[in-house]
This record gives structure tokens, sequence and C-alpha cells, in this order.
């Protein structure tokens, strides 16, 4: 008996085989690309997180080489992704929730102390002085308003430096350069200090003259500073995150410290930051109850009637009751931000026709929240529709045939067959969407920005602000600028949503049992 072969196509083989060498190229590119990676954070001295890099980076490379690691290709790629943009930011998210970080301490303490020494007090006096060229060198003749005279030591012009100078008998000679070369070394002489015997130095306030300066500020042997002004000690405070004189009067800039709890507790006990975190919990909760409300009760009427085997058109109506879904949020709710103008919106202009009536949609809170609902509403109930319409179908039609005999009406199926069948294969995903909406930053960002802002409050919050948004407006929009605080609201944030989603899950895993 003869076996009868088929004949590899040798296309096949050469495209398999160009695609293993894209596949390969491709990864020492991006091996290539994360040692690049790991280079530039060991440049900014950022050691720990370049081994975590080289570390994740060499165990991706042993999966995909070893062969018996072969299954974990599948399961790495997510794992990293779940890594990189979940763990990592909210565990960022909350370390630095246990610091002052904001807009007045954003520098580590090493570099506020060195801000701080580096500054000069100026005592006025002022000295005349020439360029002049010492061969392939370069000095500079000093005249004083008492009518000394100091010379430099010879220096290359270039890099930041600091020339001795001495005193000198003789008056500076003719040989300086003119003007004309002085202008074209502006940028090198400005990075010239100029040290006479006394330690005063001497910088380039213009083109013909340097003025004496002294530090401000000295190191001491302890690590404490001394103001040179006054002599007055200055010490670190750990705890204001500030340079602190004897006084109590603190140094800018502040640096970053670790404050412990101190933010969760001024969260829940400052009159200034509890009163509009429980006004804005309060709404957010309302919201996002509300909305799943009302999202689910719009859906599941309209899916209802769509499913009407006596309704024409049922095909046109779907496409058109899906379309708010369909158009991108960023563009709907702009849109809608017309519409409800006050004084040129659409909706307004209809109701000044019909009633009379102006309502302040943006100025009233009340009006405000209710367009907001309204808004969102409009934007949510066709993925509330397009489930119930899926868990609809799923419904025995025996069901409303008995109930048919039995002489029960449309809303008796509803409320006795409908309802109750929908109800617990989607009670997940109203979790679900009542979690969403809890975060809901887009809507508010680009509706309301929060307005109408509350005018009894020591922080940026309005009637129609989320936690969401009024973390953001902490963070972005108070004039401290409070990251450290933002960042502990939202790791109270987190902490609800997480729980929403465990018990999401619970929901899920019960209902899938039951079924």
């Amino acid at each position: 008996m003869t076996t009868l072969t088929m004949p590899v196509p040798e296309v096949g083989v050469r495209r398999r085989g160009w695609l293993h060498l894209l596949l390969a190229a491709a990864g020492v590119l991006a091996l290539l690309v994360s040692l690049a990676v790991v280079v530039m954070l060991i440049a900014a001295r950022q050691h720990l997180t370049a081994a975590g890099v080289m570390a994740v980076l060499g165990a991706g490379v042993l999966i995909y080489i070893h062969p018996r690691l072969y299954a974990w290709r599948y399961v790495v790629p997510g794992a990293l992704a779940a890594l990189v943009f979940i763990v990592v930011p909210m565990g960022y998210t909350v370390a630095i929730g246990f610091t002052n970080y904001s807009s007045e301490h954003l520098l580590p303490f090493e570099r506020a102390t060195e801000v701080l020494l580096s500054r000069t007090n100026s005592d006025g006096a002022g000295f005349d002085f020439r360029l002049m060229k010492d061969g392939a060198h370069h000095r500079i003749g000093f005249t004083g308003e008492d009518g000394k005279h100091y010379v430099s030591a010879p220096f290359d012009m270039g890099n930041a430096q600091r020339v001795p100078v001495t005193e000198s008998t003789a008056e500076p000679d003719d040989s300086a350069l003119p003007l004309k070369s002085v202008i074209a070394l502006q940028d090198a002489l400005k990075q010239v200090t100029a040290v006479l015997p006394d330690g005063t130095e001497l910088r380039q306030s213009s083109l013909r003259r340097f003025v004496a300066s002294r530090p401000a500020y000295t190191r001491n042997a302890d690590g404490s500073l001394t103001d040179n002004a006054d002599g007055v000690r200055i010490e670190a405070n750990w705890a204001a995150g500030y340079w602190q004189r004897a006084d109590g009067q603190t140094l800018a800039p502040g640096f970053r410290a670790s404050v412990g709890w101190n933010n969760y507790v001024r969260i829940f006990t400052e009159q200034r930051f509890l009163e509009p975190f429980l006004r804005v919990f309060a709404w957010t909760i309302s919201f996002a109850g509300l909305n799943t409300l009302f999202t689910f009760a719009l859906g599941v009427v309209l899916a209802v009637a769509l499913n009407w085997t006596a309704l024409r058109g049922r095909n046109f109506y779907r496409i058109m009751l899906f379309l708010p879904y369909a158009v991108p949020a960023f563009i709907s709710i702009p849109v809608f931000r017309g519409l409800f103008n006050e004084n040129l919106g659409e909706i307004n202009m209809v109701l000044d026709q019909l009633f009379g009536i102006r309502p302040g949609w943006f100025s009233d809170a009340t009006l405000a929240r209710t367009m907001v609902l309204l808004v969102n509403a409009w934007l949510g109930y066709p993925y509330m529709m397009i489930l119930a319409m899926g868990l609809i179908k799923a419904i025995p039609d025996e069901l409303y045939e008995a109930s048919a005999l039995a002489g029960a009406g449309p809303l008796t199926n509803f409320f006795r067959i409908t309802l109750p069948l929908i109800a617990r294969p989607i009670a997940p995903l109203l979790i679900a969407s009542f979690a969403t909406n809890f975060n809901n930053l887009t809507l508010i960002a680009l509706l309301t920005n929060g307005a109408p802002d509350y005018l009894d409050t020591a922080v940026p919050v309005g009637a129609t602000d989320l936690l969401a948004s009024y973390t953001y407006r902490i963070a972005f929009q108070d004039s401290g600028q409070n990251y450290a605080l933002a960042c502990a609201i939202s790791s109270i944030v987190f902490l609800i949503v997480a729980t929403l989603a465990v018990v999401n899950l619970k929901l899920f895993k019960v209902g899938r049992e039951e079924r």
C-alpha cells in the first residue's frame, strides 16, 4: 500500500518564517527599549525602580525562552497590564496619601535644603569690572567704591565656577576687552562667582558692574542652618514639612515628609474638609443610585416595548434608541451643555415660549442636579435596554401563553413574569453600573464642572460635584493643590468601589449557582 503525502505549500512555510522573524524582531526591540528605560532610571538615581524593571524583564525573557513555561506566556501580559495600570498607580496613590505632598511641598528634603543654601543676600556694594585676556585664559579686574583694586586668578570661560580674587595695588590695565566682547560673553560671565579675600561673593549685575553678596544661610555641623543676616538657628520641622525659625516662622520652599494617617484624620475631623466631604458623599450615593434606577427602569420599559410583536418598524426604533450609546460621551455632553444654556440654549427657549420660564440650570443646585440626572439617564439607558432585551428573549413564551389563558394583562405579565426573571441575572450589572456612576468624572467635568459652587466652604466644591470631581478640584484647582489629601480621598473611593466589586462578584456567583 502506498501512502499519499500532501506537500506543504512553500508559500505558507515562507509566511510562517517571516511571521516568526517579525515576532523575534519585535521581541528584541522591546528588550532594547526596556534596557534603555533601565539605563534612564539609573541615570535618574531611581535604583530601586530600575532593579524592579530588570527583575520583571529577566522573568519575561525566561518565560518566553524556557519551553516548560510555555503556558505562562498567555498569563504574563495580562498580569503585567494589571500590575502597571492598576496595582502600581493605586499603590502610588495610597503612598502619597500618607505624605504632605502639595504645591507647597513639592521638593524632597535634600533639594529644598539646597535651594535655601543657594540663596544670597546682597549688601549693596558694587564693583566696576573689566574683562581681560590672559593668554588662553581670562581675568577680571575690579574697582570698588572705596577705590580699592582687585584682580581674579586666570580662569576658563564656560562652566559655572568660583574664581578667587586678590587685592591689587595697580588699576586694571588698558588690555581690557571692549564692550562688544563682554556682551558676547554674557552667558559665561553670569556663571562666574568671584570670591573676595574676606569671603564676599561677587556676581554680575550689569554690563559694567558686579554686586557683592553673601550666602543667606549656612549649614551647621549638626545639620541645622544658620541665618547669616541675624544669626538665628533654623531647624527642619518634619511634622510641618518646612525649615522653621525659633520664632515659628517657616521658610519656603517646603519639603515632602511622611505624615502618617494625618490626611485621613483631617478628612473626618477638620470642619472645612468634613462638611463638604459629607455633602459630596451623600450626593454621590444619591446620584449613583438614582441613575442606576432611572437607566434600568427606562431600559427595561423600552426593551419590553421593542419586544412587542405587534409593533411595526421595531428594527428602526431599536437603531434610533441605541444611538445615544453609539455617540461618545465627550461629544454628547458638550451638546447637552449647549442645549441647557440658560441664555441661548434651545431648552430654555422652548420653555420660555410655552410657559414663560427660563430655569437657571447651572445656577440653582436642585435644577443642576436634575439636569445631571437627565443627561446621564439619556447616556445610560441604551446599555440597560440591550441587556434587558437579551434577558427577555431568554424567557420562555409558554409562561406568557399560560398567563394569557389565566386572563392576565400586560402589567401583570411585566411585574409577575418579566421583572422577576430578569432582576436576578441583571443584579450584578446594576452593581457595576452603580460603581461606574460613583466615579463618573467625565459627566461632571464636561457638563457642570461641579457648579453651582458652595459659597460657605473653604475648599472648592459645588452642588453637582461627585467624590471623583471633588478630589480632582482639591488636587488641581485649590490654591494649595493638596495632592496628598486628594490621594487620601481617592483611596477611600477605591475602598468603596472595591467593596462594590466584591459584592458584584458574590452576586454573580450566587446567580450562576442558582441557574
